[in-house]
């Protein structure tokens, strides 16, 4: 029941939870009520968009989430005790658009380096990965700085990978599709599509300092139906710019004139770290400079929002 619960609150979610737990919902539904029962407390709500826990439910989804990573951690290490392995897998996090680019070709360059090695990636938002890094359940989380940002934390270590342009994606007919950089204006009475506040944030502020305003009438539910969307020509949508060269064929981008931009960050713990965190960073320095296309001639003036954009972080040695 502790993990189910865990799950749906991860989630945000029932149908969902069910979905990952492979349970029907109706028997997630049961858990989360005898749960509640068993601590005489209601610890999930109900809103418009899935439900959350309680006051009551978030206290103790904190203390079951750290006794299920130590239980985890215990079921690992008694089977590593067994066949003699010492190396735990190595456990990555992701925003979407990370996970679909740079971070598995870093892995890629990582694995040349180090040899097999036992390693998953998590996809999921820069705010759900954060406290999954804290409470141990990722080693290492790849994630921006886009609205809401990310919270100052003395538990975690984060380093700037770069700034990285928005860019639009549109079918690949559109006539401003391959063109130069074009102001936002040109777009403006276009449809817009988008799959999370963070990325609708971007698009409307960069909108409202042009002096227009971006209408966004699609949502979507995550980052491939946004693009299944913008392939078929409902929409377009604003996307980041690392992610162009792992898109779909059937689209197109185009840069815009003095785009939005957002920081690309590591995050890991200050202890206990991974023994392959630290050829893994090298890494995605790397394959972040590969992915990141072009700056427009226009140069961003949004790199004033990332105070440590003068000093990215650097690949060590590699040998």
């Amino acid at each position: 029941m502790w993990r189910t619960f865990v799950t749906v609150c991860r989630l945000g979610s029932l149908s969902a939870a069910a979905a990952e737990l492979h349970h029907t919902q109706s028997a997630v539904s049961r858990q989360i009520a005898g749960l509640e029962r068993q601590l005489g407390v209601d610890l999930m709500e109900r809103h418009a968009r899935g439900v959350r826990p309680t006051p009551a439910g978030e206290v103790f989804r904190r203390h079951a989430q750290a006794t299920l990573n130590e239980a985890d951690r215990a079921v690992r290490a008694a089977r590593d005790a067994g066949d003699g392995t010492s190396t735990k897998p190595l456990v990555v996090g992701a925003t979407p658009s990370l996970a679909a680019g740079i971070v598995p070709e870093a892995v890629r360059g990582l694995l040349e380096r180090v040899g097999p090695l036992n390693w998953s990636l998590l996809p999921g938002l820069s705010a759900q990965l954060h406290p999954r890094v804290v409470d141990g359940d990722l080693d290492l989380a790849v994630v921006t700085d886009a609205p809401p940002g990310l919270p100052d934390d003395p538990r975690i270590e984060r380093r700037l990978l770069g700034v990285d342009d928005m860019v639009v994606v549109l079918p690949a007919g559109h006539p401003q599709a391959g063109r130069n950089p074009v102001h936002i204006q040109a777009l403006a009475e276009q449809t817009w599509v988008e799959d999370n506040d963070g990325s609708a944030a971007l698009l409307r502020r960069h909108a409202a300092r042009a002096g227009v305003s971006a209408r966004i009438d699609l949502a979507a539910a995550d980052l491939l139906g946004k693009l299944a969307l913008v392939a078929s020509g409902h929409a377009i949508a604003l996307i980041p710019g690392v992610l162009s060269c792992a898109l779909r064929a059937d689209v197109s981008t185009v840069p815009l004139v003095d785009p939005p931009t957002r920081g690309i960050y590591t995050i890991t713990p200050r202890r206990d770290l991974h023994p392959s965190t630290a050829p893994l960073l090298d890494q995605l320095a790397i394959a972040f400079a590969a992915a990141r296309p072009p700056r427009a001639a226009h140069r961003p003036t949004g790199t004033d929002a990332h105070p440590e954009a003068s000093a990215p972080y650097m690949p060590g040695p590699a040998g």
